[in-house]
Parts: structure tokens; C-alpha cells; sequence
């Protein structure tokens, strides 16, 4: 039906429209009775080998939303119904900020893509906070943190820090995102003396903390074999959780879109299924550097079951979606694990 119907209607509209409208309208329809009941029955795959325990968080399955798409935690509670096995939301800065300017994210139906400039557009970690009070407590939230657009580069750290101390008590695990191409100078943090710094200061910030949780570095898929290393020996050293690969690509190559529906799309990060070798390459790379215990989740071109086996035969732990879910559905949430116990 979401193939046929639903999919359709919403590519009629654009993007970001088509998105608050079915952020609208999956709320609404779990308030009627009966439905979350059958939204559980279509698409939640119960089974104890999906389980995946790693960091001291047990997940119910591996197959998680990756962060974008509920930025300010207003529909994990709803989300937790379509079968994932953890929510990732954000980007959150400390401060609300519109993002870049409309419109900012486009398809390419034809790369089952999207390019997407949206510049960490967000309400804000106390509209955040208020959200993710009286959450589930058998759902995993993980918090992904960056920071605002006017915060200097060499101030960076306090923003992360903020939304870090903040957020604490009310996330699973955190996410550094240092890896979109939509804030100006953001990728600059990759760099190996900014980044030393800045994993660094939030691990110190968490020895104060009675508890750890996990804290993951979410990496952009356009870097060099030896900028990939020096990650790993930052990971390593600073004594981070594990990787997110990865955020979107700025490359435009391979694509079978027209170059003018390219170009009219403009400057952004792209996504979805041309970004699968690329990621996938990423995943085995850092799974050979880094240690069993370090947690390493795969994101980046997964729009069917196979895909996602793929990353984790690569070395992910767990898997995200966000292209594939927007082409596809919560049915592909389903395939996934299905098709993990069939492995």
C-alpha cells in the first residue's frame, strides 16, 4: 500500500512538506484506539535474536532511525510502533535556529536519493528536554549534538558540551556530529587537533557523571583512507564509544539523475542508495582498526534487507535508516530483521 498509495500522494508534494504532513498524520492516527495495536502486528518483529547488548544498552533489534528525521524528539514515541529498535534524535543545538533557507531538500527519484541542505534547523535543547520527559522506558533514544551556526569554530566545544550536560539524563547514548556539510565549518572539527580536543573534552565531561553512557562520533563518508585512520587513533586514544558511518556525501559522482536536475538541486549533502559502497567500505575499514568492544553502527544507502546484512557483515553492530525509509517504508524495518534471522 505505501508503494502504490501513500508514496505517490506524498512525492506530489515537496520534501520537507511532505514530511510534516506524514509526521502529522502518523500522530494522529495513533491517537485512535486499535492502532498502534496494528501497527505493532504489521511491523514489529519480536524475537530475542534480534537483540543486540553492546555499551551496557540492550537493543530489541538492530535496526534503528537515524537522526534528521525526528529533530526535536517529537515522534520517537510514535516511531517506536513502525518496529525500530532504537530512535536517534536531533540534530539538537543549544540554541532554536531556523536552518538554511527554503527549499533545502530535494529528491532524485532516479538515485532513490535526496540532497538535503537543511543547516541543523531545530527548536532547541530546552523544547528537546520538555519533549523526552515521561519517555518510554523500553525504548532506546540516543541524542545526536552539534552545534549553533554562529557559535565560532574555535568555541565549538561549549556548544557540544551544553547540549552534552543537558541531555545527560534523558538519552541513551550521544552522537558528536561533526560530519554535516550544511553548517559552515562544521567538517573543520573532523580535523584531527579539533577533534582531539573535542572528544576529549566531553569524555572529561562524563568521568563527572555518577553513570557512563555511550558517546559515538558520526563521520562523514568523504574522507581519505589516512583521515579515516587518524579517527580511529582519536577514538582510541580519547576513549569514545564506537562510530557512526556515516553522515551524507558532498560527491555528486555516479549518479544516474540529469546533471540539470543535479544542478537545480544545488549545494547539500546527499543520501540514500549511492552512498551504500561508499559507507560500507567506510564500516570495514574502521572495524579492522578498531577493538570487538567498540560499538560501530552502519548508515548510509540501506533500502533493502540485503543492504543492511551487508553493513553488518562489514562490522556494524547495529544499522540506521533514513533514504530508505522515505522510499520505501516501515515495511523495510520489518525486512530487515526478518531477514537477519534467516541469516
Amino acid at each position: 500500500m505505501f508503494k502504490l498509495i501513500i508514496r505517490p500522494l506524498l512525492f506530489k508534494l515537496s520534501p520537507e512538506r511532505a514530511h510534516y504532513l506524514t509526521a502529522f498524520l502518523l500522530h494522529f492516527f495513533m491517537l485512535i484506539p486499535g492502532v498502534i495495536w496494528l501497527f505493532r502486528k504489521m511491523y514489529l518483529v519480536q524475537n530475542e535474536q534480534l537483540r543486540v547488548n553492546k555499551k551496557g544498552l540492550s537493543f530489541p533489534n538492530p535496526v534503528g532511525l537515524a537522526a534528521g528525521f525526528d529533530k526535536n524528539a517529537t515522534l520517537y514515541k510514535d516511531f517506536q510502533h513502525l518496529g525500530f529498535g532504537f530512535i536517534e534524535v536531533g540534530t539538537v543545538t543549544p540554541k532554536a535556529q531556523d536552518g538554511n533557507p527554503k527549499p533545502r531538500l530535494f529528491r532524485l527519484p532516479n538515485d532513490r536519493a535526496l540532497i538535503n541542505r537543511m543547516g541543523f534547523n531545530n527548536k532547541g535543547l530546552d523544547a528537546m528536554l520538555n519533549q523526552l520527559k515521561n519517555r518510554p522506558k523500553d525504548l532506546i533514544v540516543g541524542g545526536n549534538i552539534g552545534k549553533n551556526k554562529v557559535t565560532p569554530e574555535e568555541l565549538a566545544h561549549e556548544d557540544y558540551l551544553i547540549c552534552f550536560y543537558q541531555l545527560y539524563d534523558s538519552v541513551d547514548y550521544f552522537a558528536v556530529n561533526v560530519s554535516s556539510p550544511n553548517t559552515p565549518g562544521l567538517r573543520n572539527l573532523q580535523g584531527k587537533e579539533p577533534l582531539r580536543k573535542l572528544l576529549s573534552s566531553i569524555v572529561e565531561a562524563r568521568k563527572a557523571k555518577s553513570f557512563s553512557k555511550p558517546i559515538l562520533l558520526k563521520i562523514a563518508p568523504d574522507m581519505n583512507d589516512q583521515q579515516l585512520d587518524d579517527v580511529v587513533e582519536i577514538i582510541l586514544e580519547t576513549g569514545i564509544d564506537g562510530i557512526i558511518a556515516t553522515n551524507t556525501t558532498i560527491s555528486r559522482d555516479g549518479l544516474n539523475s540529469r546533471s540539470h536536475e543535479i544542478k537545480a538541486c544545488g549545494d547539500g549533502g546527499l543520501s540514500g542508495w549511492p552512498l551504500k559502497a561508499r559507507s560500507t567500505r567506510i564500516v570495514k575499514r574502521v572495524r579492522e582498526r578498531l577493538t570487538p568492544e567498540h560499538l560501530i553502527i552502519g548508515c548510509g544507502g540501506i533500502e533493502t534487507a540485503e543492504d543492511a546484512i551487508e553493513k553488518l557483515e562489514a562490522g556494524a553492530d547495529l544499522v540506521q535508516i533514513y533514504t530508505g525509509f522515505i522510499y520505501e517504508g516501515p515495511a523495510l524495518v520489518k525486512r530487515i530483521n526478518q531477514a537477519i534471522l534467516t541469516r
